[in-house]
């Protein structure tokens, strides 16, 4: 099974950095947040990827195309051409990774629309590439199975960004602290038979979360698991300090390799 990884975004949130990176490189505790997503995956068995680039999308390129230099020691001897000796071996030698190209301001239908030959006639999965979950994903997948429709999504019940105010009769009554709210929201994470194609023809200007999956609601074929663990994107500025706090302090729960 291939994740793919929505990359493209122009991350107007958070232009303090996306001004000079896709949001996907941001980094946490070293590495670009796209990596710990990968990482994830690999834990569960997943170690097939696509990323769907878009803004900035030459940094993901180039990433990857030297993972190895980036991430180990090496020897180079200048002037001689290919005499090259990386010391040791990092650990995602296994990764097979694809990024394509999906244009700098297509929406995300028109994003998975665009990798089609690359996951054609297989089931796959699709996720933010700036978000982290501890979701156990062969629970997902069982539940995605045993519904047998064309698509799940992941749902969780995020804090509120705001404290909130308890008020009775014009007198306040208590404060509540981002409290966990009672509707539900999507965390990415999403299942789908090769029939998703099906609703995202000609979807450039199309958000997966839009028409395609709304359809798919209507039509009754569209799942949800719920997820209660942990679940943290990565919109703003502030988003990205509290996860490399998180990481930094050794209480990372997206962070379940050795």
């Amino acid at each position: 099974m291939k994740a793919v990884l929505l990359a493209g975004g122009l991350g107007t949130r958070m232009r303090e950095e996306t001004e000079f990176r896709p949001k996907p490189m941001v980094e946490v505790g070293g590495k670009p947040v796209l990596w710990h997503l990968m990482k994830f995956f690999s834990t569960h068995d997943i170690t097939e990827f696509v990323i769907c680039a878009g803004y900035k999308g030459d940094q993901i390129r180039e990433y990857f195309l030297n993972y190895a230099a980036h991430n180990n020691d090496f020897t180079i001897t200048l002037g001689k051409h290919g005499h090259l000796e990386f010391h040791d071996e990092h650990l995602e030698s296994d990764w097979t990774v694809t990024v394509a190209d999906t244009g700098p301001l297509t929406l995300t239908g028109g994003r998975v629309e665009r990798i089609e030959k690359y996951v054609k006639g297989e089931r796959f999965m699709v996720t933010y590439g700036d978000g982290l979950a501890d979701i156990d994903v062969s629970k997902l997948l069982a539940f995605h199975e045993g519904h047998g429709r064309k698509a799940t999504i992941t749902t969780v019940r995020p804090l509120s960004r705001f404290g909130l105010v308890d008020v009775e009769d014009s007198l306040v009554t208590r404060f509540r602290e981002k409290p966990q709210m009672d509707d539900s929201v999507s965390a990415g994470f999403f299942v789908f038979e090769p029939e998703i194609f099906n609703y995202l023809r000609n979807s450039d200007q199309v958000m997966l979360e839009h028409e395609p999956l709304a359809q798919l609601a209507a039509e009754r074929e569209l799942g949800a698991y719920r997820h209660e663990g942990f679940w943290q994107p990565m919109d703003t500025y502030r988003e990205s300090q509290l996860l490399n706090e998180m990481w930094e302090s050794g209480v990372a729960p997206w962070k379940i390799w050795e």
